[in-house]
This record gives C-alpha cells, sequence and structure tokens, in this order.
C-alpha cells in the first residue's frame, strides 16, 4: 500500500471512529452482542467436550487429532480472521448494491483513486474487533494448555498464514459484491457468504470420511479455498507442519494470489457493465 492510499486509510478510519464514537451506546451493544454470540458458540464446544470426557472417552475432530486445546485454537484463529474480514470489509460489501441504486458508485468513480480500494475501506466496523480480542483471549489460553509451544518461525509464519487468511475471505467478498451490478440487487450476499465460509469452522479431516466428504473437501480446498483459511494457520500453532502438509501451506499461498486476481478480475469485468445512474 502506498504512502498516499495509507493515509487515505488512516482517514476512513478516523472516521468510522468519530461515528461509532457519537453513538458510544450502539457501539457497545453490537460489540457485546458479538461476544456472547461467540462466547455461546465457544460454550457449545465446552459442553461437548466435557460431556464425552465425562463418559469416559476422548474427542478427536477428523482423523487428525484436534482435541480439545487444540479445537479451542482452531476457533480462536477462526475468530480473528473473521472479526478482521467483518471490521474491514464486510459492511462495504453489504452497502455496495445500495451505492448502485442510489448512483453513489457514479461519486466513487469520479474520485482519483482505486474504486475497488474505495468501495472496500471506506467504512470500517470497530465494534467487530470486540471477537478479535476475543479470539487472541482464547488463543493464549489455549496454547498455555497445549503440550506443543510454537517456535518463533511458526508465529511468523501464523501471522502471515491469517493475512492470507483474510485476503482470500476478502476476494471471496468482493466476488459476491460485484455481481451486485449484474443482479441489480444482491440482497442474499451475507447468506450465501455464510453458506460457502460455514465449511472453514471445522478441521478438513472432518470431510474425509466418505465419497462424497472428500469430494467436499477438494471442492473447498482447490477450487473455492476456504478450507485452508483456517485449518493452515491453526496447525502451525497446534503441531508442526508435517512434510505432508508443507505443500497445502504452500498452495495457500498460491490460492491467495489467485483468488485475489480472480475477485480483482470480476470486479473490473462488473465495472465494465455498470451504467451510470443518470444515463
Amino acid at each position: 500500500m502506498s504512502p498516499a492510499y495509507f493515509r487515505v486509510f488512516l482517514t476512513f478510519a478516523r472516521n468510522s471512529l468519530v461515528r461509532d464514537m457519537t453513538y458510544r451506546s450502539n457501539f457497545l451493544i453490537n460489540a457485546l452482542t458479538s461476544v456472547c454470540w461467540m462466547a455461546m458458540n465457544l460454550g457449545f464446544y465446552v459442553l461437548v467436550f466435557s460431556t464425552v470426557e465425562v463418559g469416559g472417552m476422548k474427542l478427536d475432530l477428523g482423523a487428525g487429532g484436534w482435541g480439545r486445546y487444540q479445537f479451542f485454537v482452531f476457533i480462536a484463529t477462526s475468530m480473528i480472521i473473521n472479526s478482521l474480514v467483518q471490521t474491514f470489509f464486510m459492511p462495504n460489501a453489504e452497502e455496495f448494491s445500495e451505492l448502485i441504486r442510489t448512483g453513489g458508485l457514479d461519486f466513487a468513480l469520479l474520485k482519483p483513486i482505486d474504486t475497488q480500494f474505495l468501495i472496500s475501506l471506506q467504512r470500517i466496523e470497530w465494534a467487530s474487533l470486540a471477537n478479535f480480542v476475543f479470539g487472541l483471549l482464547l488463543l493464549g489460553y489455549a496454547l498455555l494448555r497445549l503440550d506443543y509451544t510454537p517456535g518463533p518461525v511458526s508465529i511468523v509464519l501464523y501471522a502471515l498464514y491469517i493475512l492470507c487468511g483474510v485476503a482470500i475471505l476478502y476476494s471471496l467478498t468482493v466476488a459476491l459484491a460485484a455481481t451486485s451490478i449484474w443482479l441489480g440487487r444482491n440482497q442474499s450476499l451475507y447468506d450465501f457468504w455464510f453458506y460457502l465460509t460455514n465449511f472453514s469452522r471445522y478441521p478438513m479431516e472432518i470431510y474425509g470420511g466418505n465419497a462424497m466428504g472428500v469430494g467436499l473437501q477438494w471442492l473447498f480446498t482447490f477450487l473455492i479455498p476456504v478450507l485452508v483459511v483456517v485449518n493452515i494457520p491453526a496447525r502451525l500453532f497446534t503441531r508442526p507442519l508435517s512434510e505432508q502438509s508443507w505443500p497445502l501451506a504452500l498452495f495457500t499461498i498460491v490460492a491467495t494470489a489467485l483468488s485475489f486476481i480472480g475477485s480483482r478480475w470480476v470486479f473490473r469485468r462488473a465495472l465494465l457493465s455498470y451504467r451510470s445512474a443518470s444515463s
């Protein structure tokens, strides 16, 4: 990001923060609601693991050995990635169809700045960062309970793959939002987003039980790479990457680049089909 674009981003961030602080009660309610929702989801898994352990069994999700605290690292990683996407990108994607309907996209196209950058980052939902903080606290707690301690290299790679996960989900968000130009109004954006990203909420090993599961695993790893979004960084903090895991980790880098390039292409193609609200 060039210095000029970074200054524009800081302006967007400051304006969004001023807007949120103008209505502080609403900001606090949104943040508290998000955290409570995540806490209830976490409570469900705590209950599942506790019930199984009381029954004398040890629960592993999939063949990869995702026990209680390994899975908590997985959940925390999912919270961190999704909170960043919901903070910086999802509010803007949801408003894109409204910009088309009201003609606001005309003014965005006239500004001397990249349109995708402007559309993607002009509004920041600071309340969603509450989930980011909750995810960090859960991650720290789970890491203290694990037998495996990630080294400095794993920590650096974890941060890198968190950014890769955010970039992949951002690319998916932009591509879905761009369809508003062709469809006129895409109110099902958030629903479709949830349907796709729902596959990333669990370790990919659980999809290997039968032919249908293997097909889903292949589809959401190599064609729509949402499974690598959380799985790869979470593995870095729960175990050393094996020789079998490194190819998938390298593929994640490639998938991130291809996803961003693909979403950029879809966005530009959609803009070519845009007709001004005044035309």
